[in-house]
């Protein structure tokens, strides 16, 4: 039998390089994705209106980039090779 959570939240295989950090934020990406999908779903469905689409679109992007940054994902990507690129 098929999982509630599984069927309405369905999750992409992640191919990039592993580290617990990046499968956080695809977690968080997938997330993302699925709540936009759904707010311009309710949108073009007439339940809310395109202010309220844009605003909650708004947050859930602020939230993906707070996600980023706190994941510190794209800085330094040399830092962490443990070799002395520059010295």
């Amino acid at each position: 039998m098929v999982n509630k959570d599984d069927f309405l939240y369905p999750r992409g295989r992640y191919y990039g390089q592993v580290k617990p950090e990046n499968l956080v934020f695809n977690a968080n990406l997938q997330e993302f994705a699925q709540r936009v999908s759904y707010v311009c779903n309710l949108e073009t469905g007439g339940k809310i209106s395109p202010d309220e689409a844009y605003e909650q679109i708004k947050a859930l992007w602020k939230q993906l980039k707070n996600s980023k940054k706190e994941l510190k994902i794209g800085e330094n990507p040399f830092q962490a090779g443990g070799g002395d690129a520059e010295s």
